[in-house]
């Protein structure tokens, strides 16, 4: 059985992390969210996967190749235009066989889930997952064990199962396929061809999942970053000096220099030919990419940082996503919770949105560098290759 990959789209509201790289590329515990998918689907008993690709596909092609790397194999479509799930699916007929499983880029599973999956025997089942607030996801109802009916983003919840985005099919989904007609929002929507089969067939069958991580939203990229450092094991490839503590489980990279007086808890990942510290503090649930530098008297607390930024000493950072090449010039406060410890919320075009989260600081696209002793305020964006000044306040 194959797995077809749906990683064509940028992602746009995963901005600004986004103008440089798919969003299914965007790292989480030091891997890019597309390998941790085929990863659980390979430990599931997949080892041919078909990606569909679209948005800066370069960057996917050049990273995986043809898998082997992975002890898998890779086919490629290109989908030019993002025209929808049910127009995605549709362009892999010739390349899956009789039953083959669909599996979205941007959400997390378990690798026993995928085998779950498998050993169904129905034409068409959808995988579900309870949520307290399902207002946001497609939701749906079912009768006698089966799928009735799929409501897009409800006015009126009525249920609290919602479609978590993977699929196994056989090949009749392709005949419904091109008999589903444009939604509302001008896509051809999987779940409109879905329910045609499910007319057609007295229902549809379902999953519930054991694990669903929906990466939605960048913040959510810190959610996925918890689960999987909650998994790892201590392993130490570089170099620690002496007065260097490290308590907890903390893998770190060949080539990485942890020098004196640095205090590191786990779960914390650290990549290859990093400069950590001295005296620096590195809390729980934060992943630092390969070749990063974080300087004296530098505190972090479940973060992610992506690769070659260097965090200037006398900073503090905590609950952020940092891109490529950032540079902190020493310093640099990044403030992570709201006064009155209410949610905290991320300014749009619209208004705002509730991010769920008590504490989030910054979300920084790659190449910006600060002046030293910039202070930045909760929930700000930071567009790629932006700037600051010395000592500046930036509140939104």
């Amino acid at each position: 059985m194959k797995a077809v990959i749906l990683a064509a789209g940028e992602g746009t509201r995963m901005r600004p992390l986004t103008e440089t790289r798919p969003k299914v590329m965007l790292p989480v515990a030091n891997r890019p969210i597309l390998e941790h998918i085929i990863r659980s689907a390979r430990d599931g008993g997949i080892t041919d996967f078909v990606c569909v690709v679209g948005y800066r596909s370069d960057v996917v092609r050049d990273y995986f190749g043809d898998g082997r790397h992975l002890g898998i194999h890779i086919d490629y479509v290109e989908q030019k235009e993002q025209l929808g799930t049910a127009h995605a699916i549709g362009t892999v007929q010739d390349l899956v066989d009789d039953k083959f499983i669909v599996m979205n880029g941007d959400a997390l599973v378990k690798s026993s889930d995928v085998r779950s999956l498998m050993k169904h025997d129905e034409d068409v089942v959808m995988t579900v997952r309870e949520m307290e607030d399902p207002s946001r996801y497609g939701v749906v109802k079912t009768s006698g064990g089966r799928i009735v009916e799929i409501i897009e983003k409800p006015e009126r919840v009525t249920s609290n199962l919602v479609n978590a985005g993977m699929y196994l099919f056989s090949d009749s989904i392709f005949e419904s396929i091109r008999e589903t007609w444009r939604s509302k929002r001008g896509e051809y929507e999987i779940t409109d061809s879905i329910m045609k089969l499910a007319s057609d067939n007295a229902g549809v069958g379902y999953l519930m999942l054991d694990t669903w991580i929906d990466i939605g939203m960048p913040w959510n990229l810190l959610d996925a970053n918890e689960f999987l450092l909650s998994k790892i094991r201590t392993e130490i490839s570089g170099e620690i000096e002496p007065y260097a503590t490290l308590k907890g489980e903390v893998v770190v990279g060949d080539d990485t220099i942890i020098r004196n007086g640095s205090y590191i808890t786990g779960p914390v990942i650290i990549g290859n030919g990093c400069d950590i510290g001295p005296n620096c503090y590195i809390r729980p649930g934060t992943s630092v990419g390969d070749n990063v530098r974080i300087g004296n008297a530098v505190e972090i607390k479940n973060s992610i940082i992506m690769e070659k930024t260097n965090i200037g000493h006398l900073s503090y950072l905590g609950d952020s996503v940092i891109g490529h090449g950032c540079n902190f010039g020493a310093g640099t406060k990044v403030a992570n919770l709201r006064h009155d410890g209410r949610n905290v919320r991320v300014a749009t075009e619209g208004g705002s949105i509730d991010t769920g989260r008590r504490k989030l600081g910054v979300i920084m696209g790659d190449g910006v560098h600060t002046g030293i002793n910039t202070s930045i305020n909760v929930s700000v964006m930071m567009a790629a290759r932006r700037s600051t000044r010395p000592g500046e306040v930036v509140m939104r």
